[in-house]
């Protein structure tokens, strides 16, 4: 019966360690998608801002963030995110005349996506007024 439950203690203990831990970046954003929708040039900033959570229990560190084109300039927290905690990361298209269809990548230590990589999108479309 003892090498019974050591051997019960011991695949729980082994479980527990297998379960997933660390950082984890969640986005608010659906699709991880924000759509400016139909803007007008100089009526628009061209700024948004994508929300995201670390739901992890360590923290989460940015450490890079870039976008598919010049046209877009995407900006990162400095700063880690601790667990529970909330951020953003701001984008200002040129609102150059046009559909507008951008990639930003996110680089981190989150644990929950393949390499830590995430794909943010922006789309929509810019006339002149």
């Amino acid at each position: 019966m003892k090498k019974f439950l050591g051997i019960v203690a011991m695949t729980l203990v082994g479980a527990a360690s297998y379960a997933q831990t660390g950082p984890k970046i969640e986005f608010k954003a659906a699709n991880n998608t924000i759509d400016y929708g139909t803007v007008v040039k100089g009526k628009d900033s061209g700024v948004r801002t994508f929300e995201f959570t670390n739901t992890g229990d360590q923290p989460l560190v940015i450490t890079n963030v870039r976008s598919s084109c010049g046209c877009t300039i995407p900006s990162k927290p400095e700063a880690p995110i601790m667990p529970g905690k909330s951020d953003k990361i701001e984008v200002k298209y040129n609102m150059s005349p046009g559909t507008i269809s951008r990639t930003i990548t996110v680089e981190s230590n989150a644990g929950n996506v393949t390499g830590g990589t995430v794909q943010l999108y922006i789309k929509g479309k810019v006339v002149e007024e």
